[in-house]
């Protein structure tokens, strides 16, 4: 019999075949006994009881459904969930926190492309780029809209970032590139000292907004969260500045987005909307002030192998009895995503 823990890969097809190649089924096999069935999409098939009684470790990833009390019971020796996606919050419950099961996330490892994603939008939105580009389909040979947009350029602009998420942080460092540029930060829970070493400055909300000409959304999606950017703050953005959003959908009021841009007077980056996907009949389709992507920011295809290595160099941790690098603690979780 293995002297190594049982361990079950729980996730959508999918993400299996993206996230867990032969190379990193290779390494999770030296680490772990999987067994006959490495990986399921379900924890309650009657099939599964036998295995389920023996599992000591889970590695999940999009498409685990809720560790729920009944679930647990299933799995009676279960003592570490390592997560190979950003946020627990769809499959962790009381239960599986009153049990003491070590949670971790790729939180830090899904960072990076959004950060990535962001600061490459941050760069688009100082030329106008998109926008322009949609302009290029009404005005065709007439290229006499280029100035209609506002000034043009990456060189001392003000970026203000909503939000010193781990996201925030990085986007902070990257537009340090950007030259001259003043970086603002808004977060009532962020010390100014970190926001200094990262190359920002904190402020309100309300300094932020009338000054920057881009403002980037990094806060997590919580109640008191909801609608953060609504009419009064869109209102006291500058004409011309740009709203970026690769946070969650329901910081931004999407009526009173829906009124501002119609005005022309912002333009808008969503990569995150609320509803999402929009309905068909929204007006930010049809604006050419706005501009939509399918939720693409955080880790796609190749990216997403990136936490699956976080999630394995986090276990190899576990199994040594050293401290974890990307542990999700139950008090964290009221202030992240």
């Amino acid at each position: 019999m293995s002297l190594k823990p049982q361990a079950l890969l729980v996730m959508n097809s999918g993400t299996f075949a993206d996230q867990f190649d032969s190379t990193r089924l290779e390494r999770l096999s030296e680490m772990v006994d999987l067994g006959d069935q490495p990986w399921t999409d379900s924890l309650d098939a009657p099939e599964l009881t036998g295995r389920l009684e023996e599992v000591e470790i889970l590695l999940t990833s999009w498409g685990v459904p809720q560790l729920n009390a009944g679930r647990l019971e299933r799995m009676p020796k279960l003592r570490a969930v390592f997560h190979c996606a950003g946020t627990v919050r769809s499959f962790v419950s009381e239960e599986l926190w009153d049990r003491g099961i070590t949670v971790t996330n790729g939180a830090d490892a899904n960072a990076i492309p959004v950060a990535e994603f962001t600061f490459a939008s941050i760069v688009l939105a100082g030329k106008k780029a998109h926008v322009l580009a949609n302009d290029a389909r009404t005005h065709r040979e007439d290229w006499s809209y280029i100035g209609d947009r506002g000034e043009l350029g990456n060189i001392g602009r003000v970026v203000g970032v909503v939000g010193f998420s781990r996201i925030g942080r990085r986007v902070v460092q990257l537009v340090q590139q950007l030259q001259d540029v003043t970086c603002l930060v808004s977060d009532p829970h962020a010390d100014p000292l970190d926001v200094a070493a990262a190359g920002g400055k904190l402020v309100t909300l309300e300094e932020l907004l009338p000054v920057s000409d881009v403002v980037t959304i990094h806060a997590p999606a919580l109640p008191e969260t909801r609608n953060m950017i609504s009419t009064a703050q869109l209102s006291a953005m500058k004409d011309h500045a740009t709203l970026i959003n690769t946070a969650r959908g329901s910081l931004v009021d999407t009526e009173a987005l829906e009124k501002e841009c119609a005005t022309g007077r912002i333009t808008a980056l969503l990569d995150v909307t609320e509803p999402e996907p929009l309905p068909a009949g929204s007006t930010l389709y049809d604006l050419p002030n706005v501009i939509i992507t399918p939720h693409i920011a955080g880790s796609l295809g190749t990216e997403t192998r990136r936490m699956s290595d976080a999630a394995l160099d986090d276990l190899e941790r576990y199994l040594a009895g050293k401290d974890l690098l990307a542990q999700v603690v139950h008090e964290d979780l009221g202030l992240s995503a």
